[in-house]
C-alpha cells in the first residue's frame, strides 16, 4: 500500500516529536511529524477517549501550543486533523467540566477555543480533517475549520447546540454558511440535525466520503492520499494561494482580483519560481526547499 509509512509512522506512539504534559498518563493530543513519502505531513491526534475527545480547557490549550509551534515551522507542507480514538472524532465542549465553571469561567474557555480554531484556520498550510467517527458541536466547528474534509460514511456530523438552548459559539455560524449555504445551514442550526457522511458529501460538508474499513480509519487514509497531492507543489506558492483564496471570499471579486494580483507578486522573486520554471523545462520533478 502507498499509505503504508505514513499510516506505520502515525500509528507509533514515539514517532516524531510531541507537545504536552510529560505528567499526563496519556497525551491529549499527539502531535506526529511524518517521515518518508509522507515527509512534511503533520497529523494532530485528537485522544481523549475517556471524554469522546470533548474539548477541555486542557485539550484547547495544548492545541493552540501546538498549532502556534507549527505557524512558523517551514518544514510543515501540510497539517491533517485526526482523531485517535475509534469511532470519535469531537464530540464538542467537554459540558461535565463546564458544568463545575464559574459562569466567567465559561465566557472565557469559549473564547479561547473560539481564538484556538481560529489560529487552526488560519495556517499557513493546507489543512485536512479526517472525520472517522462522530464530529458534533465544537468538534464540527474545528473541522469546519480545516481546508479540506474527509468522512468515513458512518461519520455523524452537526451543530447540536440549539438543543442546549445556546447556539456555535466557536464559529460555527459563520463558517457553516460559507461552505454548504445560508440557507441549508440555517435549516441544520434550526433543527440540530446530525447527518452522515453521505449526506454530508451531498449537500457539500464534505469534499470526500468514504467507506469505513475495519482498523477504523479510513477517513485518515484518505486525508493522507490527498495531502501527498500538496506535497510536491512550491511552498511559498501554497501558502500565498491560501492567503489569496482566504481574504478573496470575504470581499467583492474586483477587490480580490487586486488581493490575487498583490499575492502572485509575491511569488515572482522566489528561488521557488525559478526552480518550478527549470524543471518544466528540464521535464523532471521540481525539488523546492521553500524559503
Amino acid at each position: 500500500s502507498p499509505l503504508r509509512g505514513g499510516v506505520a509512522a502515525a500509528a507509533l506512539p514515539s514517532a516524531g516529536r510531541s507537545y504536552g504534559s510529560q505528567a499526563k498518563e496519556e497525551e491529549e493530543l499527539r502531535v506526529r511529524y511524518l517521515d518518508d513519502e509522507h515527509k512534511g505531513i503533520v497529523v494532530l491526534g485528537l485522544n481523549r477517549s475517556h471524554a469522546k475527545n470533548a474539548l477541555s480547557k486542557n485539550l484547547v490549550k495544548m492545541m493552540s501550543k501546538a498549532v502556534d509551534a507549527l505557524k512558523s515551522d517551514k518544514k510543515v507542507r501540510t497539517v491533517v486533523f485526526r482523531s485517535e480514538v475509534p469511532g470519535i472524532f469531537c464530540a464538542g465542549a467537554d459540558l461535565k467540566e463546564r458544568a463545575k465553571m464559574h459562569s466567567s469561567e465559561v465566557s472565557s474557555f469559549v473564547s479561547r477555543a473560539r481564538a484556538t480554531i481560529n489560529e487552526l484556520a488560519n495556517l499557513p498550510v493546507p489543512t485536512i480533517a479526517a472525520i472517522d467517527g462522530a464530529a458534533l458541536g465544537g468538534g464540527l466547528e474545528l473541522a469546519l475549520a480545516c481546508d479540506i474534509r474527509v468522512a468515513a460514511s458512518t461519520a455523524k456530523m452537526g451543530l447540536v447546540e440549539t438543543k442546549l438552548a445556546i447556539i456555535p459559539g466557536a464559529g460555527g455560524t459563520q463558517r457553516l454558511p460559507r461552505t454548504i449555504g445560508v440557507s441549508l445551514a440555517k435549516e441544520l442550526i434550526f433543527s440540530a440535525r446530525i447527518v452522515d457522511g453521505e449526506e454530508a458529501k451531498s449537500i457539500g460538508l464534505i469534499s470526500h466520503v468514504v467507506e469505513q474499513n475495519e482498523a477504523g480509519d479510513a477517513a485518515y487514509r484518505r486525508a493522507l492520499a490527498l495531502a501527498r497531492e500538496f506535497l510536491p507543489q512550491g511552498p511559498v506558492a501554497m501558502r500565498v494561494a491560501k492567503l489569496a483564496i482566504n481574504q478573496g471570499m470575504e470581499v467583492d471579486l474586483v477587490t480580490g482580483l487586486a488581493i490575487e494580483e498583490a499575492c502572485y507578486a509575491q511569488t515572482i522573486p522566489t528561488k521557488d519560481r525559478i526552480e518550478g520554471l527549470l524543471a518544466f523545462k528540464e521535464k523532471r520533478p521540481p525539488r523546492y526547499k521553500g524559503e
